[in-house]
C-alpha cells in the first residue's frame, strides 16, 4: 500500500510540474528601461519622504553600426524615441513644457528629428507599439529644440534628466545626436 501510494504521490507530483511548464519569450534586442527625475526617486532609503515628479519608460535599441538619425530614423518622420511600444513618461505633479502647463498623469514621447533641430511631442494616447497609430490630434504640446552634436557615440538609445534651477531637462541620446527638453516644476 505504502508503494502505490508513493507511485501515485509521484505521477501526480510529475503531471503537477509538467502542467506548470510555460514557454516565456527570449531577451527583447531593445530591453525596457525606466528613469526618474530625480534620479535616485526610486532608491528612496527608509525615512526619505522624496518623491519622484517624473518617471519615463522607454526601450533602448543599440546603433549596431547602422547609421541612425536621417537613415534608420528618416528626417522630418515622427519617431517612438526608443524601440517597441511608445515611450511613456509620467508626471506626478503639474509641469510647464514650452507655454504650456500639463495636467499630472501619463503621456506618450514621440520626436520628429531632423538634421539641426527636433520637435519633440507630448501626446494624450498611451500604450500603443511604436508610431505606426500615432495621432496627431491627440498631441498635448509640440516644442522645437535643438540638436546638440555629441563627440563620442552613445551605442544604446539614452534618456536621462539634468536639474535645472527651475525644474529639468528631459536628455536623449542616441549616436552623436542629443536633444534636452526643458520642463519647469510648478
Amino acid at each position: 500500500m505504502k508503494r502505490l501510494s508513493l507511485v501515485l504521490c509521484s505521477a501526480l507530483f510529475a503531471l503537477t510540474v509538467h502542467a506548470q511548464d510555460v514557454k516565456f519569450s527570449a531577451p527583447d534586442a531593445s530591453p525596457a528601461d525606466i528613469v526618474y527625475y530625480p534620479l535616485n526617486a526610486a532608491k528612496v532609503k527608509a525615512g526619505d519622504n522624496s518623491t519622484p515628479v517624473i518617471k519615463v519608460v522607454y526601450s533602448r535599441p543599440a546603433k549596431k553600426g547602422r547609421e541612425i538619425f536621417g537613415a534608420l530614423e528618416p528626417f522630418g518622420k515622427v519617431y517612438r524615441l526608443g524601440a517597441n511600444e511608445s515611450t511613456e513618461i509620467r508626471f506626478f505633479k503639474p509641469v510647464m513644457i514650452g507655454k504650456k502647463e500639463i495636467k499630472a498623469g501619463a503621456y506618450s514621447l514621440f520626436a520628429i528629428p531632423n538634421k539641426d533641430n527636433w520637435t519633440i511631442i507630448l501626446n494624450k494616447q498611451t500604450d500603443r507599439w511604436g508610431a505606426y497609430t500615432y495621432d496627431a490630434s491627440k498631441d498635448e504640446v509640440r516644442v522645437d529644440v535643438p540638436v546638440k552634436p555629441l563627440e563620442n557615440v552613445v551605442e544604446n538609445f539614452s534618456i536621462t534628466f539634468v536639474p535645472q534651477a527651475d525644474g529639468a531637462n528631459l536628455v536623449i541620446g542616441w549616436d552623436k545626436t542629443s536633444v534636452q527638453l526643458p520642463i519647469q516644476f510648478k
